[in-house]
């Protein structure tokens, strides 16, 4: 679906240097190097805000975004209607006749993998921040959950065709790295849709253990459905999803240029009241499909506004899992 173009968007001064920056990138490499002060403030101020609110709801030690999950068979319980089929006991089962499943015991020391979707259908936004810049939040919420569980992150950043790989390490540092190299991305706009079949693909090729992938886009098309499914089969699964509210509703503005910012495509439209209508209509449909291929794929799936409480809806996600963890061990509630 097109999106109107360009966005006006009316951020905070730091805001709109930060977004000077990630415009300026034209045709050379993703940053290796320091970033600038203004984004470096920007990450500082993103990190503290972040680990601030994650100390009022988390507690006790290894409280991560995946509470529960591991690699390691540990014991057997009845199944429970939501648990993973994957871990269904068969040699208790046929013992008992009744079904089973294996609890995995948590890791200390799982990979999560971050794939990140910058591209230009991700420069888009009416509101304070464009989508590109709450996937950049999202990523450094997860990213820092994970640092507390102690655990390593790797990175897939997507801009375009471009794919840009980041080894996974553990550390704050490491969070603060792909937060800066997020910063930065190649322009895009223009160039192609995103693939982000490709860098599914990537991480797939690369992730040799089962571990825990967090894909951040707005899941454009359909062409990455097949690679998340793949993806699913041996790793934990979450779908954050961004979108801006003018994605979903344009209001009867008249005469505009529409533009498609993978492909450059300019259409002039008349906006009325009808076409507001079909609009919001393909919109809902076009969602749907997406929901519902994420749903197939088995991945839990957040959706953040660029207009809402990204770190809320995470932070709420994080909760339920805890509690369904628990649950998972036995313990009534």
């Amino acid at each position: 679906m097109a999106t109107l173009g360009p966005a006006s968007v009316s951020p905070s001064a730091a805001a709109k240097a930060a977004s000077a920056d990630w415009s300026t990138t034209s045709g050379q490499a993703w940053a290796a190097g320091p970033p600038t002060e203004t984004v470096a403030e920007l990450l500082r101020t993103l990190e503290l805000t972040i680990n601030g609110r994650l100390d009022g709801v988390l507690h006790g030690n290894h409280q991560g975004l995946t509470p529960g999950h591991g690699s390691e068979p540990g014991e057997s319980r009845l199944y429970q209607p939501g648990d993973d089929v994957r871990r269904i006991d068969w040699n208790i089962t046929a013992r008992t006749r009744e079904t089973h499943v294996r609890e995995q015991i948590a890791d200390r020391d799982l990979t999560a993998w971050l794939v990140v979707d910058v591209s230009a259908t991700m420069q888009f936004g009416t509101v304070v921040n464009d989508k590109a810049q709450t996937a950049t939040a999202a990523a450094a919420c997860v990213g820092f959950l994970t640092a507390r569980n102690q655990n390593r992150l790797g990175a897939v950043l997507v801009a375009g065709p471009s794919i840009h790989v980041i080894p996974p390490r553990s550390g704050a540092n490491q969070v603060r790295a792909v937060l800066s190299t997020l910063s930065s991305p190649p322009t895009s706009e223009g160039l192609g849709h995103a693939d982000l079949a490709g860098a599914l693909d990537r991480v797939g090729a690369i992730a040799s253990r089962r571990g825990f992938v967090v894909v951040i886009s707005d899941f454009a098309g359909d062409a990455w459905q097949p690679s998340l499914a793949r993806l699913s089969l041996r790793h934990d699964l979450l779908a954050i999803t961004v979108h801006d509210p003018r994605e979903y509703d344009v209001p009867p503005i008249g005469l505009v240029d529409v533009v498609d910012p993978s492909t450059g495509a300019v259409r002039e439209v008349r906006v009325t009241a009808k076409v507001q209508q079909r609009f919001a209509a393909a919109a809902a449909d076009e969602r749907e499909r997406r929901d519902t291929a994420l749903g197939r794929s088995g991945a839990d799936v957040i959706e953040l506004s660029t207009d809402g409480d990204w770190l809320g809806a995470i932070v709420q996600h994080t909760r339920r899992k805890r509690v369904q963890a628990v649950r998972g061990d036995g313990i009534k509630r």
